[in-house]
């Protein structure tokens, strides 16, 4: 049996000509000069074998056949986030997703609720929303983390529980979905950012966990032991190979210290390129029955666009086939404010609007969000600066001027403003003048945060001060002689966005 060219134009480049060629008639040899007979080698046998060979490997290199990912997607529940939009951005270069962590647990079991604290009742709302740009080239993932608290403009829309029409008015953005789904959702994140959405995927707890148990869980490192008893987390530090539970309590928790949601969304970066790494090293990608396991897998409990079909997992897994982690890079929307007061709604995380206008723009026009060189951008100066715990953008601070000293608490919070310390830029004075030794008071929950914030104040004094909340207090003493420059561990961390790509943030 021939194989057809249209199915294996690689198999035979010479034997696929795009015209027929009509069969030759043989030429009569003249009798006076008879060759010798030679016995012709059985090259169209041979041949149909390797193609055969060659065209499974080529469909294997390619991710997976179309044969294979047939079907999967009857599995997928459909949602339409884009019906009736209007106004939208113009479309860029390359694909955008947006992917929506839902806080659903109703498929959970009350064992895996007790193991796992996840009791209550579940908000319908979103737990965790990243905007992940591919690539035109299909050779870069981007993910840019979007925190849940963001101060957002909600759309003008209608109520989809109460059925009332609201007209355009603030809110955080996980209560986008709450109001008015995914639609809403999809509204708000293009409204927010200028940039046009073109596939929706919305994961719950229980696809979250059964996905990561179908790769055969992922490996995360910590330099430092991790707890959090809202979510039961509690790892030493070291090398942990995670299954689809402790995952799920790894990327939720935000109760370690005053890192709070930033702390989680690099912990939720970190899990992505372990599972990337362990994605495409594990073989899934390059062995249909794996990949057809763990597809339907996710698929069978996620909710997506209805355009998110079998010809968008087939042109996915091609793309991927020479992902590694550092194909992958990751970086959160920047911050002007953690800690922005709206009435009526509470605090919320304001971005800063120029620095994010510049990240989306690069996101629209395709471009890389990493520094590409080692060295450029911001971290070219990271060395210099002492490398502490707690990122000092989490770290919330008030000063206050323990001295005789005029203007000393302005000084002291530009200083830490400067080195990136989340300042509440209205300095105070303090109770008494006589201070002879700078003190830092914290509440026992954010001792980490505490301690990064002293190691900008050398010689300042650590005092732990119960119930005084995320906010730390810096009274500014005598001894005050300036601010050490510090840094996140995230030493990959650089360019214009502080992105990081994969293979910085996976275990060695």
């Amino acid at each position: 049996m021939g194989l057809p060219c249209s199915r294996f134009p690689l198999s035979h480049p010479r034997r696929c000509p795009s015209v027929p060629t009509p069969p030759r008639t043989p030429r009569p040899r003249p009798a006076a000069r008879r060759a010798p007979v030679r016995r012709r080698r059985r090259r169209p046998r041979w041949g149909m074998r390797m193609a055969t060979a060659l065209s499974v490997t080529v469909l294997a290199a390619g991710g997976i056949g179309h044969a294979v990912v047939t079907g999967l997607d009857t599995g997928i529940t459909r949602v339409d986030p884009f019906k009736d939009m209007k106004n939208r951005p113009q479309a860029g270069h390359g694909m955008n997703v947006l992917v929506v962590g839902t806080d659903g647990r109703d498929r959970i079991t009350p064992e895996e609720k007790a193991k796992y604290r996840l009791g209550g009742a579940p908000c319908r709302c979103t737990d965790t929303v990243m905007l992940v740009h591919i690539s035109e080239d299909r050779e870069r993932a981007s993910v840019v983390s979007l925190p849940r608290d963001s101060y957002a403009e909600m759309p003008e829309h209608t109520d989809l529980t109460s059925g009332k029409r609201h007209q355009a008015h603030p809110v955080k953005l996980n209560a986008a979905y709450a109001e008015g789904g995914p639609g809403l959702t999809v509204r708000t994140v293009e409204s927010m950012t200028g940039v046009k959405i073109d596939h929706y995927l919305e994961v719950d707890f229980t696809s979250f966990m059964k996905t990561v148990d179908a790769v055969g869980g992922v490996q995360i490192c910590t330099t430092r032991p991790v707890k959090d008893t809202y979510t039961g987390l509690s790892l030493p530090a070291g090398t942990h190979e995670l299954d689809g539970g402790q995952a799920l309590q790894y990327v939720r928790s935000r109760h370690i210290d005053g890192a709070a949601d930033i702390g989680r969304m690099q912990r939720q970066q970190r899990f992505l390129a372990a599972l990337i790494d362990r994605t495409t090293s594990g073989g899934v990608l390059f062995n249909p029955v794996r990949f057809r396991e763990v597809a339907t897998t996710m698929l069978g409990s996620v909710r997506a666009d209805q355009d998110f079909g079998t010809d968008q997992l087939l042109a996915l897994a091609k793309a991927m086939r020479g992902f590694t982690p550092a194909s992958s890079e990751f970086v959160s929307v920047p911050i002007g404010d953690m800690s922005f007061p709206v009435k009526g709604i509470g605090s919320t995380v304001k971005w800063d609007a120029a620095k994010a206008q510049q990240l989306f723009q690069a996101l629209r026009e395709d471009r890389p969000l990493a520094s590409s060189k080692p060295g450029s951008g911001s971290s070219a100066k990271a060395p210099k600066a002492v490398v502490v715990d707690v990122a000092p953008r989490t770290v919330r601070v008030q000063v206050y001027n323990g001295t005789r000293t005029d203007g000393l608490g302005r000084k002291v919070d530009d200083a830490l403003r400067a080195t990136g310390f989340d300042t509440t830029r209205t300095p105070m004075t303090g109770a008494g003048t006589g201070h002879a030794r700078t003190v830092v008071e914290y509440d026992p929950r954010w001792d980490r945060s505490a301690k990064s914030l002293a190691s900008a104040l050398p010689g300042a004094e650590l005092r732990a001060v119960a119930g005084r909340g995320r906010t730390l207090r810096v009274t500014v003493g005598a001894d005050y002689r300036g601010v050490t420059a510090v840094r996140g561990e995230d030493t990959g961390r650089g360019g214009p966005f502080e992105a990081v790509t994969g293979d910085q943030v996976v275990c060695p």
